[in-house]
């Protein structure tokens, strides 16, 4: 797959992992795309070495698509975890 395949990918996986964890995020939709982005590598890559499966086979391949969304709900609780941590320490 190419690049621009792998950016769809990657923020439609970002919006489905918002979807299914909904709540404020301070980085707001390019923060969440973003991250889809990452995780639709983090979660091909997942697959590979958890499983041996090359669950980058193309884009409309259903393996695809389940690698991105959950490599992208990981990194988006990640994300709010490192975030909501550095947020509760703040003083006004």
């Amino acid at each position: 797959m190419g690049i621009i395949a792998w950016i769809l990918i990657g923020l439609a996986a970002g919006l489905i992992a918002k979807a299914l964890m909904p709540g404020r995020d301070p980085g707001g939709l390019l923060i969440t795309m973003l991250i889809g982005i990452a995780g639709g590598l983090l979660g091909g890559w997942l697959g590979k070495v958890l499983f041996g499966v090359d669950s980058i086979d193309g884009f409309f391949d259903l393996s695809t698509w389940v690698a991105a969304v959950v490599g992208s709900v990981i990194l988006l609780a990640v994300y709010r975890v490192l975030t909501g941590a550095r947020s509760t320490h703040r003083h006004a």
